[in-house]
């Protein structure tokens, strides 16, 4: 697996030895399918998230899933906050899991195999989202995927792990033109026809 580490700011983490607390990590799933609750609306489970790390009233936290649904871009964030789960497209969910796991404000956002359960064009377009809000909220991410193109569409460094252990761990350039592994080329060379330029360009989709 190869994870993709974005350092927009550092100092999201900094180099304290204080732990992070529960709100300061999001964590994004591989399927919102399993990671929603399927009986309770898309709104109470934003403002549940809110509520729980920030402390506002529900009003508050209400008022801060709606504003969290306009940000990742659903469509009539008034009738969706209080849609139900099986009422969205897949990448319509994982966009409401994404919003769940920044309510609270983290510093690290946790990204696991958070595009692999969907089609290639929203795929792109949830790529996309992360990659601004990251950069909007400051955020660090890990961004874990099999997938080393994606991964260095997105990444500024990219760890290879292999059955669990790292083996390279390098700028995202210097891993896609210059790897130092077998098994890192591999994984490149798995992607026939594989071009460096494109993977390194940053230009964003419409997200």
């Amino acid at each position: 697996a190869e994870g993709g580490v974005p350092e927009r700011r550092p100092s999201a983490i900094g180099n304290t030895q204080a732990p992070l607390l529960g709100s300061d990590i999001g964590f994004v799933f591989q399927d919102p399918s399993s990671s929603l609750d399927p009986v309770m609306p898309i709104g109470k489970q934003i403002a549940e998230v809110a509520h729980t790390h920030l402390g506002p009233g529900w009003k508050g936290a209400y008022a801060k899933a709606k504003t969290l649904l306009e940000r990742v871009r659903l469509p009539n964030p008034d009738a969706t906050i209080h849609a139900y789960p099986h009422q969205l497209s897949g990448g319509q969910k994982q966009r409401v899991a994404i919003a769940a796991a920044i309510a609270a404000g983290p510093k690290l956002l946790i990204a696991d195999e958070a595009t692999s359960a969907l089609d290639t064009i929203v795929q792109a377009e949830i790529v996309a989202l992360i990659r601004r809000l990251v950069s909007e909220d400051g955020m660090t991410l890990i961004f874990i995927s099999h997938d080393i193109a994606l991964a260095a569409s997105l990444a500024d460094r990219i760890a290879v792990l292999r059955h669990g252990e790292l083996i390279e761990l390098g700028e995202t350039s210097q891993i896609v033109n210059a790897p130092q592994q077998a098994y890192t080329r591999a994984l490149l060379d798995a992607h026939l026809g594989l071009n460096a330029e494109p993977l390194l360009d940053r230009q964003d989709t419409s997200a």
